[in-house]
């Protein structure tokens, strides 16, 4: 028990791996055994994540992580195997560990090579614990592009009638800003000696003496910088470089959006906290105005297009555009306030940057669960089209509630997770953008308007006697992919204290 403890980040880790070993040691045509020998090895890492959770405490250690796991990987140039979980990391640990059993559980339509797929989803689970438990800059981009291949397949393989479009973008603009995340990365080793990220949060942004090619510091540390924020804003994605967003999602399978939408969006966003603001803190707060217009933006243009999509998925997509763009606006605030003298003013990037992540969080909840009950009525009616539907709260009453109760998680009513989140990503940016902010509070608004278009158009008005007889309720299994989301969302509606305070242990230190 103790060796398990003290390498439980790598259990976590590697045991999506060991369950890609067992996947691979059974027959292909048993179904059922593939899928509890999967489900199994999702079960593990979330069990072990909660038992971290619970054992979690702020660490007197100045680097803040909490953990820690070193052994040498890469030694000629000063590369290791180093993880480590602080405030931030272990609640996307937890989300990711949560989300990956029940996007399997969504899975049961997928039969035509289903061998793959479970092996891609376990590969595709460790690329993402990966990042968010790294504390080395080229493990991070390991584990970074660990990721972007399974899902690059599941969506080519499994996906709709224009996967290969869908993939091919999705995989042509994440890995162009892998490019430029792996040039700044080599960047920053050769000129600090080191990629260990405890070390250079110490270092990296005092370093002045030193040059690279006969570039000075500051050259180097702005193109490493823009290098940063191209990736990840890709990643998120910010407008106006999220076009691969809408088409990845509606082409991909429902485990796929469940997963893309609730994790893969993420690891933009942890990018932002993890690299960008404490390496780079002069230049995050240089242009911090410049990624609060962007992020505005995206809330607005997000919400506009959601607004009028007629393929209900495709306005779900759009609808992550306009929340993540709340994470980057927590995100912006963070990044002025940190570097200001003010008190208050620092307080609200305190409370701007705990909101981003609470943000990150709940979407991830919310967002999951409506690609899956959208998945769920397709798998039945064959159609996304909202004018096709119609009336369906009459022969579908659980599905309806539960569809109600998520959506209105998404648009963040009193009570649910979704609230909370928001209201202290817009509490803490108020101060700083007072006008980004306010003009940002129309996407909030149009955000109303997608959500009660979408129920109106499914569930209310006359029935479509269409689907009469042809549409059957939602099922139990079905219901346990959904209960845990729609649980925690609650929770944090009404009770926001268990989780904030993990992720404040942490934001406090930063200011």
């Amino acid at each position: 028990m103790e060796f398990i403890t003290n390498h439980i980040l790598s259990w976590i880790l590697f045991f999506p791996v060991l369950g890609v070993v067992a996947l691979s040691l059974v027959p292909a045509r048993a179904e059922k055994s593939l899928r509890l020998t999967a489900l199994a090895a999702s079960l593990v890492p979330f069990a072990l994540t909660v038992y971290l959770w619970i054992a979690y405490q702020a660490v007197p250690d100045p680097s803040g992580f909490a953990f820690q796991e070193q052994m040498e990987w890469f030694p000629a140039i000063h590369s290791s195997y180093h993880v480590g979980v602080d405030g931030i990391s272990i609640v996307l640990l937890l989300l990711t560990t949560l989300l990956t059993p029940l996007s399997l559980l969504a899975s049961r339509s997928i039969h035509h090579h289903l061998k793959a797929y479970l092996i891609l989803f376990m590969l595709l689970e460790t690329g993402m614990l990966g990042v968010f438990v790294a504390l080395d800059l080229l493990i991070f981009f390991v584990f970074w592009e660990i990721g972007l291949i399974p899902m690059y397949f599941l969506i080519n393989q499994w996906g709709g009638e224009n996967r290969n479009y869908a993939s091919l973008k999705f995989i042509l603009f994440t890995m162009g800003g892998s490019l430029g995340l792996l040039l700044a990365i080599q960047m920053i080793g050769a000129v600090s000696g080191t990629f260990d990220l405890v070390t250079l949060f110490k270092t990296w942004p005092a370093i002045q003496e030193a040059s690279l090619f006969g570039l000075p510091t500051q050259t180097v540390k702005t193109i490493a910088f823009w290098a940063f924020v191209v990736a990840f804003a890709i990643k998120v994605p910010v407008w106006p470089v999220h076009t691969w967003l809408p088409d990845a999602h509606t082409e991909a399978p429902t485990a796929g959006s469940m997963i893309l939408a609730g994790v893969l969006l993420k690891l933009g966003a942890y990018g932002f906290l993890r690299l960008v603001l404490p390496l780079f803190p002069a230049e995050s707060r240089q242009f911090a105005v410049w990624l609060a217009v962007l992020a505005a933006a995206s809330i607005i243009f997000g919400a506009f297009a959601a607004s009028g999509q007629k393929d209900f998925k495709r306005l779900v997509a759009y609808s992550s555009i306009n929340h993540m763009g709340f994470v980057i606006l927590g995100i912006a605030a963070a990044a002025w306030a940190g570097g200001s003298t003010d008190a208050a003013v620092r307080q609200s990037g305190v409370i701007a940057a705990g909101g981003a992540v609470l943000q990150m969080f709940t979407h991830g909840l919310s967002a999951a669960g409506m690609f899956f009950l959208v998945g769920v009525i397709y798998d039945q009616a064959h159609t996304r089209l909202l004018d096709r539907f119609g009336g369906l709260y009459a022969i579908l009453p659980v599905y309806g509630s539960i569809l109600i109760f998520t959506s209105m998680a998404s648009l963040g009513l009193p009570g649910l997770g979704g609230f909370v989140s928001e209201f202290m990503v817009v509490r803490g940016a108020w101060p700083v953008f007072t006008w980004i902010t306010a003009v940002s509070m129309l996407g909030l608004l149009f955000t109303g308007v997608y959500v009660l278009k979408a129920l109106k158009l499914v569930l209310q008005g006359p029935l479509n006697t269409d689907w009469k007889g042809h549409l059957k309720d939602i099922t139990p299994g079905e219901i346990v992919v959904i209960a845990p989301l729609m649980i925690l969302t609650f929770l944090i509606g009404v009770w926001p204290s268990w989780i904030m305070q993990i992720i404040n242990q942490t934001i406090m230190t930063w200011f």
